[in-house]
């Protein structure tokens, strides 16, 4: 097994780390494209050998590019990154638009290969007609142009949102309702007013429990304005591109084309989807809003509507009436160091695994490393950079770092975070933890002989599942006083956990139409190209939820998610409709029976297999809707 990899420790080796290693891996592939097309006899196996070669090159171009453009702290270096990315991503379209390889690879004889090789073979078909091999040259050419520019419109997106970084002012009784901490942490200024900013650890604390809604309003509106207006002039030919490259190559739109090796298959499948989903939710999500609506009237009687700067403190405040569950009380519990060890702790005792603190060289002195081992063998290493700074990624996401490739490559992946140093809110450590399983994805997936299958590389509409799945473990009262104590060492009570879950059911409808809002968008946006991006976006969020947008904001261009998910926000909900059917599997959550079970038929075997047939190797059935409309009912 080689060695995890050796970060630098200067600025200037930062910069060969972070473009000359990218471009000496990009020029390897290309020789290894030379030797397939020598002429020389190979078998089948051999020649996918060589393919699998070529693809851990470019992946591991991209993937440590990927991370660093998204967090180092020296601007050069992410631009150098980005620029890798780019560099990176053309080199993919390039090779799967190549008419000559894929001829080679349509001439091998798939007779005598296991089924794995025979899973490669056939995807890289697929693929290859996914990227025009099969056209004219012409057509080839104009594949791949579209192919980089869409990189780098998307790279372009994302910088301006992890850029975007804002700033409101308010009067000191502005923080009417805050916990005493956060007051503190924010000191009245010279000229008699308080910072806050767009960070999640402000934004999420103001949400939930700031009384002046003025207050939530202004900050709101500031995070929903984030990169506006300079994605403004970047989305409308993102989606122009993507739309081209669609009709290009036969698809009717981009949602076909992005669904075709996913779980829905089709842009229809995705509609009729969002279509269930309303459903679903319709009724139990209008009788949330009419009661967060006379809520809101209590302290504000003029008001028409409950807005997105009103739903979470609204929901905060009647589960604390309705539940006697107190968010400050249970902030009380979750220091963030007891947390990062409980999550530690109930991950390794669910998969058998263990953490070992490293002390190595990463790209920022926050960054926390850990190897983790299974059987005394070290299996993975992952790197945990949790708390927010300025030019950094400012959402939470598992970045992989190194595909797992079986004796030769360990598996490596970061989780990149905003979390507050002291006190964490519930939600938040339940981000921590679905983040969390897909950073354990990619680590017991990553045993694998071929790079397409490493980590989490199932059907993108599937890869949510196994995240959302371990969201449950965080309100679990077993799981939860193992690690949330408050000061004086006691843990949270049984009780309170029971109210809390018995709370997060009211108000789930809502916030599930607010997750159809973003799908709808992320959907809409790329099949109807509408000219009005704001109107569009406005309309579609409109008929997905009663809870208004700010008017005069402009979501769609902080909205992260359209670079990397495209069209297919949807991806969220049809996951956890899996996630829900999943955990019907497990005899209890820390059951050691169900838990090696469901590592050794969900997590371990990668992309090595369909998902639909993973879920039914551990359910022993396929996967239904029955537990995720109990869980919309509350039940």
């Amino acid at each position: 097994m080689t060695e995890p990899i050796a970060f630098p420790t200067t600025s200037a080796d930062w910069l060969t780390f972070a473009g000359t290693r990218s471009d000496d891996r990009l020029a390897h592939a290309d020789e290894l494209v030379a030797v397939l097309k020598d002429g020389a006899q190979r078998t089948t196996l051999e020649t996918l050998a060589i393919w699998n070669d070529i693809r851990l090159d470019v992946h591991r171009v991209l993937a440590e590019a990927e991370v660093l453009s998204e967090v180092h702290p020296d601007r050069e270096v992410r631009e150098a990154a980005e620029a890798r990315v780019a560099a990176g991503e053309a080199k993919s379209a390039e090779l799967m638009a190549d008419a000559e390889l894929a001829a080679i690879f349509a001439a091998t004889d798939p007779e005598g290969l296991d089924a794995g090789a025979a899973r490669v073979r056939d995807h890289l078909l697929r693929d290859f007609r996914r990227g025009g091999a099969d056209r004219a040259e012409a057509t080839r050419e104009k594949a791949r142009e579209l192919a980089a520019r869409d990189s780098d419109l998307s790279l372009a997106f994302s910088r301006n949102i992890r850029e975007g970084r804002r700033e409101i002012r308010v009067a000191p009784e502005g923080l009417a309702g805050m916990p005493e901490d956060f007051v503190a942490q924010h000191p009245v200024g010279d000229d008699g007013l308080v910072v806050l900013s767009t960070d999640a650890t402000d934004v999420m604390p103001v949400s939930n429990y700031a009384s002046d809604r003025a207050t939530r309003i202004a900050l709101t509106a500031a995070r929903a304005d984030l990169a506006w207006p300079e994605n403004d002039a970047v989305l409308p030919e993102l989606l122009d591109v993507r739309q081209q490259r669609a009709d290009l190559l036969g698809y009717g739109n981009w949602s076909d084309y992005e669904t075709e090796d996913r779980m829905a298959g089709s842009s229809a499948r995705v509609a009729s989807f969002l279509d269930e989903v309303d459903e679903a939710s319709a009724a139990a999500s209008a009788r949330e809003y009419d009661l967060l609506l006379a809520r809101l009237r209590e302290e504000e009687p003029d008001a028409e509507a409950v807005t997105a700067a009103d739903q979470l403190y609204l929901l905060t405040r009647m589960h604390a009436e309705r539940f006697a569950v107190d968010s400050q009380e249970v902030r009380s519990y979750l220091a963030f160091d007891r947390v990062l060890g409980g999550l530690l702790a109930t991950t390794a005792r669910l998969f058998g695994i263990v953490y070992v603190p490293v002390d190595v060289p990463t790209w920022h002195e926050d960054v926390r490393s850990y190897d983790v081992l299974r059987d005394g063998a070290r299996i993975g290493r992952i790197h945990l950079d949790l708390h927010p700074r300025e030019g950094k990624f400012n959402h939470a996401a598992c970045f992989g770092l190194a595909p797992g490739l079986r004796g030769r490559v360990l598996p490596e992946a970061g989780l990149v975070c905003n979390f507050p140093t002291g006190l964490m809110e519930h939600r938040q450590v339940q981000t921590f933890f679905h983040e969390f399983g897909h950073l354990v994805h990619e680590i017991l997936g990553g045993d694998q002989e071929w790079v397409a299958f490493s980590g989490v590389a199932t059907e993108w509409d599937f890869v949510e599942a196994p995240s959302q799945m371990l969201e449950e473990w965080v309100w679990d009262a077993e799981v939860l006083q193992a690690f949330a104590l408050n000061d004086a060492g006691e843990p949270i009570p049984g009780g309170l956990v029971e109210r809390m879950r018995e709370a997060d059911a009211f108000g789930r409808a809502l916030l599930v139409r607010t997750q159809l809002g973003h799908a709808r968008v992320s959907y809409h946006l790329h099949v109807d190209r509408p000219a009005d991006l704001a109107a569009a976006t406005d309309h579609w969020y409109e008929v997905s939820t009663p809870v208004t947008r700010l008017p005069g904001t402009h979501h769609y261009a902080g909205f992260g998610h359209l670079t990397g998910y495209g069209s297919c926000y949807y991806t969220y909900q049809w996951s956890l409709v899996i996630a829900r059917d999943l955990l019907t599997g497990f005899t209890g959550l820390l059951d050691p029976g169900s838990a090696a079970r469901y590592r050794r038929e969900i997590l371990e075997p990668g992309g090595s297999r369909d998902a639909a047939d993973l879920v039914e190797s551990f359910l022993g059935r396929p996967f239904t809707v029955d537990a995720y409309r109990e869980y919309l009912s509350g039940r």
